[in-house]
């Protein structure tokens, strides 16, 4: 009778078992089912992944590509460029870069569309030490200036702001003096250096003293990063596109709205983001190039395709391309959702 017992605790104890590693079975290759019907979009960054595009990394803990049916894959890059160039080669879908690059681009032939505006705010600037006494883009005249490099954005604003008040790079002296460009500045190797704001957060942080600083914007205010996709794909994947604007106007929101959690989440996924107070200014400093008079009225990712036009006037004028390009054949509103 004993064993009669034992027994049939035993199997009752064997079928539980049984019963919950079928469960957990079932539960993994459901989710796993579920991964496989997530459409992938790949998306070309112009950099590794850094703690100002937070909102682009974070879907593993947010979900906002998931919600939409996306998995989104972000190829790191070293410049708006090696962006353009993987969705040129197929390597990616769409391009995370700069307007510069996409002049560049557009200059050569290239078909390619303007879908989304990350930053419409300018984020580029020249800072000076106070001693220096250089307080308008005029008194650059013959100083010496630090750019990142001679094919970065820091050299292309730079021209752009001294065209803006007459001047030209024969005006100027300019020398390339790496990411590290504040060190030159404060051991007085260069009168200025063109930086940009989370440049200057960084430089602050590492001693750099009381400044005067340029904000290029007060003068021609081209965004800083847009969306880009080839032609093709911009034709071919139409819904898969909407739906990663839709995901990504939801998660700029949400950093928007959250600076802290999204700072707290740089620190996991972000290169750059062990100072969780650092994390902190540099979402801020994003949050506000995030927004302008246009997406306040229309929501984010609106497009002023007058001030691109101006971008690629400016950029012509100053020898950078050589084609006069019209900016209304590339700049499309379609596929941003609405406000």
């Amino acid at each position: 009778m004993k064993t009669k017992v034992l027994l049939t605790i035993f199997l009752v104890c064997v079928l539980i078992f049984t019963a919950a590693c079928g469960a957990k079975e079932q539960e993994k290759t459901s989710k796993e089912s579920g991964e496989n019907q997530l459409q992938t979009i790949r998306v070309a960054n112009w950099s590794k992944p850094i703690t100002e595009q937070t909102n682009l990394l974070v879907d593993e803990k947010k979900g906002f590509y998931q919600d939409k049916g996306l998995k989104v894959e972000v190829i790191p890059g070293a410049g708006g460029g090696d962006a353009i160039k993987n969705i040129l080669s197929g390597q990616a879908d769409i391009a995370f870069t700069d307007p510069g690059s996409l002049f560049f681009a557009l200059d050569k032939g290239e078909k390619l569309r303007v879908i989304y505006n990350i930053y419409p705010q300018n984020v580029f600037n020249i800072v000076s030490l106070k001693e220096k006494n250089i307080t308008k883009p005029e008194d650059l005249k013959g100083k010496t200036i630090g750019v990142y490099s001679l094919s970065s954005g820091t050299r292309q604003n730079l021209l752009v702001l001294l065209h803006q008040v007459g001047l030209s790079e024969k005006d100027v002296k300019i020398v390339e003096t790496g990411l590290l460009n504040f060190a030159p500045l404060m051991q007085g190797q260069v009168d200025a250096t063109a930086a940009t704001d989370t440049g200057l957060v960084i430089g602050k942080e590492k001693g750099l003293g009381e400044v005067n600083v340029m904000e290029v914007k007060d003068y021609l205010n081209v965004p800083s990063d847009v969306f880009v996709v080839t032609e093709k794909t911009y034709q071919e994947k139409k819904e898969e596109l909407k739906k990663f604007l839709e995901a990504y106007r939801n998660s700029a929101e949400w950093m928007i709205e959250n600076p802290e959690e999204a700072s707290s989440l740089a620190t996991k996924y972000a290169i750059d983001g062990k100072d969780e107070q650092q994390n902190l200014q540099i979402i801020k400093l994003r949050n506000a190039s995030s927004v302008s008079k246009e997406t306040n009225e229309k929501g984010l990712g609106t497009l002023n395709v007058n001030v691109l036009q101006q971008g690629a006037d400016t950029y012509q004028k100053l020898g950078l391309i050589q084609n006069q390009l019209n900016l209304k054949e590339v700049v499309t509103e379609e596929l941003i959702p609405k406000k």
